[in-house]
């Protein structure tokens, strides 16, 4: 490559995946089936994924420490058990929200307390507090699923702001806020000199086992209200869902641009999201079967994974 060329590759491999692949999902969406491209039933389709992208935003924030998060799927898991069981039959709703809410914090704590505060590994305390909770659901429900979910969840899920889905500018605007967040706030530099180098980060003063805490309470904080989305948009209760949002809140985020430790800010993961719902909708254009559509997901990743082997090979 010539030396006149490398600087305008390496600002092509400073884009995130994610870009690109929304963009060709668009471009051949539009050549299948173009009357899928109409903006309602683009905005139909991207609440759907409200809940894995308000997911990804917990996701990215700890991934940015060097930490991961695997514990999501059981916080929503047990959210959704709590709305839906009819155990708090009696109690006003906005109880019963900051109750869930509350869940997330507690399991969010117990997470960055063993991770950032004992050095315990991020993958085994979050995958075993995951198991638990899972458990504890199959438990109080003896492996049947609850009952309905309350019709003003469910009414908050349908409505629209100004035409656009609710959950969809509700996830949008939680993306604006931490994307303020990360670049604007102590605590946002304080997570980048984390990720950048966390043994500097220390000795520059940067109080890291701090840091981590509050990104995984605020992790678990966001996938409760993820659980209570989601909750919101299947209308009943399940014992089944929600561990698959880990994997793909992790495929998400690290398509828009966010490994261990380096950072893309917010919206390569937003439209990391974005792409996923494309791809299903592209796949299913295409009459893909789910196993399919699995495999072209991985595929995706893997390509990914190659774009940042050669991305740092370049810096």
């Amino acid at each position: 490559m010539t030396t006149r060329a490398r600087p305008s590759f390496r600002v092509l491999t400073r884009i995130p995946p994610s870009y690109v692949v929304f963009a060709v999902l668009l471009a051949t969406l539009w050549v299948l089936k173009p009357a899928m491209m109409n903006p309602n039933i683009l905005a139909t389709f991207a609440r759907q994924v409200a809940p894995l992208g308000i997911v990804v935003l917990g996701q990215l924030l700890v991934i940015s420490t060097r930490s991961i998060d695997l514990s999501a799927g059981g916080v929503i898991l047990l959210v959704n058990y709590l709305i839906s069981s009819g155990s708090f039959g009696a109690w006003n709703p906005l109880l019963l929200v900051a109750l869930c809410l509350g869940v997330g914090l507690v399991v969010g704590t117990v997470n960055g307390l063993l991770i950032g505060k004992r050095r315990a590994s991020a993958v085994i305390v979050t995958l075993a507090v995951s198991i638990v909770l899972i458990g504890l659901v199959e438990y109080l429900a003896n492996g049947k699923p609850p009952g309905n979910v309350p019709m003003v969840l469910r009414n908050v899920y349908n409505a629209r702001v100004l035409g656009v889905p609710a959950p969809l500018v509700f996830w949008f605007a939680l993306a604006v806020g931490m994307s303020v967040l990360l670049a604007k706030t102590v605590f946002g530099r304080f997570v980048a000199s984390i990720g950048s180098n966390p043994v500097s980060a220390h000795f520059a003063g940067v109080p890291v086992e701090r840091t981590v805490v509050i990104a995984h309470v605020m992790a678990g904080f966001l996938a409760a209200v993820a659980g209570l989305v989601q909750t919101a948009s299947i209308a009943v209760g399940s014992v089944r869902f929600g561990p698959e949002l880990v994997m793909n809140s992790i495929a998400a985020t690290i398509l828009g641009g966010v490994i261990f430790g380096r950072g893309a800010g917010v919206w390569g993961p937003f439209f990391g999201v974005l792409s996923f719902a494309l791809l299903f909708v592209v796949l299913t254009t295409l009459g893909v079967q789910e196993p399919g559509k699995l495999a072209v997901q991985g595929l995706i990743i893997l390509l990914a994974a190659v774009f940042y082997g050669v991305r740092s090979s370049t810096h």
